[in-house]
This record gives C-alpha cells, sequence and structure tokens, in this order.
C-alpha cells in the first residue's frame, strides 16, 4: 500500500516540526515537506504533490483560508485538512468553502489527525462533530436562509445533502464525545451510498456555508 504523502503548512516552528515528527512515526504517512507560511505551502503542493496538506489558519504572508483556496483551484487533486486553534464559524465555513476537506482544532490527539488525513487522501470529508451540526442546524432553517446557488446544483439533489447533513447532525449528538474517533461512519466521510459522490457533496456544502 502506498504511503500517503503529507505536507504540513504552520507559522509555528516548534509545533510544525513535532507535528512532523509525530506524523513521520506513522506506519503508512510519509512527511514530504513542511511549510512556514500561505505562499510556500500552495508553492510545495504545487511542487510536491502531495495527497494532503495539513494547514494552519493564521499565518504570514497568505494565511491558511487563501492558501487553501489557492491549492484546491490549482492542485485540485490535493486534499486540504484545517488544523487550527479557531472553531469559530466564521473561519469553520470560510475554510470548507475554500474547499477544505477535513477540519481540527488543534488538540486533537495523534489517532484524529492520521484519520483525517487518510480518510481526506481517500476522497473522504472529515467534519468534526460540532461542525456537523452547524451544517445540520443550517440546513434545517430551512431554504429561506439558503443561497440561491443551492437550486442550481447539477444533480438537483437538495434532499440527498440535506439527509446527509441531517444524518451527520443525528451521529454527532448520539455521541457524549464531541471528539470524531466516529469519523469512519460517518456518513460525510463515508458517504458511499449517497449521489453525487463525496467530493461532490463536500463542493454542494462548501457552496451553501455562509460567506
Amino acid at each position: 500500500m502506498t504511503d500517503v504523502r503529507v505536507v504540513i503548512a504552520d507559522d509555528h516552528p516548534v509545533f510544525r516540526e513535532g507535528l512532523a515528527v509525530l506524523l513521520g512515526s506513522v506506519d503508512g504517512v510519509d512527511v514530504v515537506g513542511t511549510a512556514a507560511d500561505g505562499v510556500a505551502a500552495v508553492r510545495l503542493a504545487a511542487e510536491l504533490t502531495p495527497d494532503v496538506v495539513v494547514m494552519d489558519v493564521q499565518m504570514p504572508q497568505l494565511n491558511g483560508v487563501e492558501a487553501t483556496r489557492r491549492i484546491t483551484a490549482e492542485t485540485p487533486g490535493v486534499g486540504v485538512v484545517v488544523l487550527t486553534m479557531s472553531e469559530d464559524d466564521g473561519t469553520v465555513f470560510a475554510a470548507v468553502r475554500a474547499g477544505a476537506r477535513g477540519y481540527l482544532v488543534k488538540g486533537a490527539e495523534q489517532e484524529e489527525i492520521v484519520r483525517a488525513i487518510t480518510t481526506v487522501a481517500a476522497g473522504g470529508v472529515v467534519f468534526g462533530a460540532a461542525l456537523a451540526v452547524r451544517i445540520a442546524e443550517f440546513f434545517a432553517a430551512g431554504p429561506r436562509r439558503r443561497p440561491r446557488a443551492l437550486t442550481a446544483h447539477p444533480h438537483g439533489s437538495v434532499p440527498t445533502a440535506a439527509r446527509i447533513a441531517a444524518t451527520i447532525a443525528s451521529t454527532a449528538t448520539a455521541r457524549t464525545s464531541s471528539r470524531w474517533t466516529s469519523a469512519p461512519t460517518s456518513p460525510v466521510a463515508n458517504a458511499t451510498t449517497a449521489s453525487p459522490s463525496n467530493r461532490e457533496c463536500a463542493g454542494w456544502i462548501a457552496r451553501a456555508m455562509p460567506v
């Protein structure tokens, strides 16, 4: 089995190098590069074409949200997992809209981070329990709050995406812990029975997020 190739982008050297050592000790994960700012992250994504970039949000020169947007536009085969201190709605929604397919808060354990990386590398989507609930609440608020873009989805699959979001919420709220060790059974991380595909559903949800 081919190792998952990872680039780590974080402006804090101790955290960046520590995470590189931590992930480098995991079988099946190969840290191929590190970046101290968003510009370097975009460049390394293009040069190294890793499977996943683990991205901080607050970085010099180019923040993680804009770096994510450029990476997903210029090298769409590269997945982005945001790993940051911020869990406010504005940052979460901005990252998802930029194309991030994973979102974790710093402090997550090694197992959580590795699972997010491998899920995204396999084409899945990892929204933590708290974000899953927010997505479901957004959809549950009704069509008045949804952008017109939702009605223009090529698959005409508003009910499908809404069902996915609702199921995420029931999965998340059914657990007493917000740690996403349940991600492998999350309908967004593994939406094998849903149509459209995982990535298309992720894009659909991203377009639905408030600006």
